[in-house]
């Protein structure tokens, strides 16, 4: 993106509403070209809204860009900035278009001490947030980028589903086998307490005494049969069952029917939820090609990350020449730390920022949990930051450990390198 002369730019802001967009347009010394004007958020709203600022272009040959901002508010604002981002009108004068994070926008709004309450002046604020040089993302990227965003996103949805899932179903679990769902890893009578073996034994035995009162050999050979062979001592493992349904709480009876159809249905739903992930992670990995091929490529030689965290980090991230350094790609993923200093004093919890993309920070986080599994050099700088404290340990290493993985990121797309073990260490 070239340099921008402000003198020479109008500065546009909307602001988006479900049925009505309201305009402001003014220029560096904060004249207004276009007041508090309310057009219809519709496609023949935008055309207006197009040609409102494309007239005062054509009557004022003092402006030789256009910065466009408007707060990013879900889904309202997207068919907008798509339409006036590939405006044809508009492409002559560099059209920038920006969907900014309202909690900035009510921030400097404050900074306003003699604004009038009018609830269409927040287009003129919004403009004026650009005016001054406050916007620190990149303009919006099109419709390639949005395709992919789409299936990313719901990609994170859906896991989220299956997360609020389980967790929902693990407060049934307790009710009905309180031990099943309490004993941890490592004492466990199986890996994955959301398995198939697992899903038999909490909805095919009714009450904790129908385990109880079967025998070792019967309920290693009923373990055996659901998991396909695949327990590699079930009598152990039904030993380990006994136990933990002898050590659970009792029921009146009324109440494991109704706790079993509970169980069963939330199993239903994460087995649903884990079918469309597989379709959605296929509908990815088709949408990515011709995308970014060579720092799709550079994602993909990093250990670990996977070609779907590689297409879902490509959608959000964009091009990395979008990013000036590191710190600025991790201030867009919001996984940076305030400073909570004052005289002698420095505090040692220090919150992460969490106001950048959250979408992108998901799915940093989420491949760097998958890079500390296959890198040695991450797993030895995770385990460090992990032994440094006491509290909160899981979360803040792998904090740590994805700002870490951002700087490796960040230099081999800058240098268009793939990855390499030797070159890490």
């Amino acid at each position: 993106m070239k340099k921008i002369d402000y003198l020479s730019t109008l500065f546009v802001g909307i602001d988006i509403g479900s049925r009505t967009n309201v305009v402001s347009a003014i220029n560096f010394n904060q004249e207004y070209f276009i007041k508090w004007k309310p057009v219809p958020n519709a496609y023949g709203g935008t055309e207006l809204l197009e040609n409102m600022i494309a007239d005062v272009l054509d009557k004022n040959h003092i402006f030789k860009y256009v910065i466009i901002g408007m707060e990013s508010i879900g889904f309202y604002g997207v068919h907008i900035a798509n339409y006036l981002s590939s405006s044809k009108k508009l492409a002559s004068f560099s059209t920038h278009v920006y969907c900014l994070n309202p909690n900035e926008i009510a921030q400097y709004k404050k900074s306003f001490n003699s604004l009038d309450k009018n609830d269409n002046i927040d287009s003129f604020v919004i403009a004026d947030f650009a005016r001054v040089g406050r916007i620190s993302i990149k303009p919006w990227r099109g419709c390639q980028y949005l395709a992919l965003q789409c299936l990313t996103r719901h990609r994170m949805h859906i896991t989220e589903c299956i997360t609020r899932e389980k967790t929902y179903m693990l407060n049934n679990i307790f009710l009905k086998f309180s031990e099943f769902a309490m004993l941890g890893k490592g004492e466990h009578p199986f890996s994955d307490k959301y398995g198939a073996t697992a899903e038999a034994i909490l909805t095919e035995f009714k009450t904790n005494e129908d385990i109880v009162n079967n025998s070792v050999e019967e309920l290693a050979e009923f373990i055996n049969s659901k998991s396909h062979g695949r327990i590699a001592e079930p009598e152990e493992t039904a030993k380990l069952l006994k136990t933990a349904a002898r050590n659970s709480y009792r029921l009146d009876e009324c109440l494991y029917d109704p706790l079993t159809i509970s169980i069963t249905c939330s199993f239903n739903c994460i087995s649903s939820y884990e079918k469309e992930l597989k379709a959605i992670d296929s509908a990815i990995l088709k949408t990515v090609k011709g995308l970014n091929p060579l720092e799709y490529q550079i994602l993909n030689s990093i250990p670990g990350i996977g070609k779907v965290y590689s297409a879902s980090i490509l959608a959000e991230m964009g091009s990395i020449k979008c990013f000036t350094d590191n710190n600025s790609l991790a201030k867009y993923c919001g996984i940076v730390w305030k400073q909570n200093q004052s005289g002698n004093f420095n505090a040692e919890n220090t919150p992460m920022s969490k106001a950048g993309n959250r979408y992108l920070r998901y799915y940093i986080i989420e491949a760097t949990g998958s890079v500390i599994k296959h890198c040695p050099e991450f797993k030895a700088f995770y385990d460090k930051k992990f032994a440094e404290t006491t509290t909160h340990q899981h979360k803040r290493a792998l904090a740590l450990t994805s700002r870490k993985f951002l700087r490796m990121l960040f230099g081999l797309l800058d240098k268009s390198q793939l990855y390499s073990l030797e070159k890490s260490k």
